[in-house]
């Protein structure tokens, strides 16, 4: 067999897992579309819910995933990158910092219905926080925290060391060094892991549950000590619980958290463009 012929079939084999990697994806996307659509209406989006879930909107919903996503990004973010600054650029290599990156990696692993558990027992039963947005917010920050500090760990150990070594060389200190050199080199990569990162607890239906989430409050959180409504409890709630559910209310929410994860991942995307091309001027 020739050379041409083997790299031919080798792209051809890539080509086609590419394809069957995307065709359960837009099967996905359309089918929720196709059953959905009729529901996505202004008045789903802005209006509460009414008559315990079988008629009215989302608000609610919204506003508390969107609660709990914006206080997993305040707890987990400025941890997890400060987490990995420390291990690459501080930390001695020993058996220590060995065990401290394995528990991280498996930290990543657990399942997610622990981390709720987790969250229950420290923050809303010892710390007294009850089943609240803050406590909530919490176990999802712990949640995403190993995964932010992983790929935060990687992009920093992507920085060529020629950059820090250049840096120190023309007299800045180790700080300085991090900050205006190596941070800006990795950023990119540290944004779209931790925003994906995020974008996976958003979608998280159990530690919510145990910790912040309600099926039916049709109000919204007044404080961060509120129990709130979020979208992937709610979607469980009205596929599985709630009797008499219209069929298009529930393909129009799982719709309605599929945009807001996908505006996530499109705000890293944009991000990490805009910080690409600044480093390359």
């Amino acid at each position: 067999m020739s050379r041409r012929l083997k790299e031919r079939l080798g792209f051809g084999s890539l080509a086609i897992c590419t394809i069957l990697a995307i065709i359960p994806l837009v099967g996905i996307v359309g089918f929720l579309t196709w059953k959905g659509a009729p529901a996505l209406t202004w008045e789903f989006l802005t209006q509460p819910p009414r008559k315990f879930l079988t008629e009215g909107g989302l608000l609610p919903a919204i506003v508390g995933t969107l609660g709990l996503t914006l206080g997993t990004i305040v707890v987990a973010l400025p941890l997890g990158i400060g987490t990995a600054i420390y291990l690459v650029e501080y930390a001695k290599r020993n058996f220590f910092t060995t065990l401290v990156r394995i528990a991280i990696v498996n930290l990543a692993g657990v399942p997610s219905v622990v981390y709720g558990l987790f969250g229950m027992g420290l923050f809303v039963l010892t710390l007294n926080l009850g089943r609240s947005l803050v406590a909530g917010a919490l176990t999802l920050g712990f949640l995403t925290l190993p995964v932010i500090i992983s790929t935060a760990e990687e992009a920093l150990l992507s920085v060529p060391d020629d950059y820090r070594h250049a840096s120190l060389a023309l007299g800045a200190t180790r700080w300085q060094t991090i900050r205006r050199v190596v941070l800006p080199a990795a950023f990119p990569s540290i944004i779209t892991g931790a925003i994906l990162g995020i974008g996976r607890a958003a979608g998280e239906t159990a530690p919510i549950m145990f910790t912040a989430a309600a099926i039916y409050i049709p109000s919204l959180p007044r404080t961060i000590f509120d129990q709130v409504m979020a979208l992937p409890y709610h979607l469980y709630a009205v596929a599985t619980q709630i009797p008499n559910v219209p069929e298009p209310m529930a393909y129009g929410s799982a719709i309605v958290l599929l945009a807001i994860v996908g505006g996530l991942n499109l705000i890293a995307v944009i991000i990490r463009t805009k910080m690409r091309l600044k480093n390359m001027r």
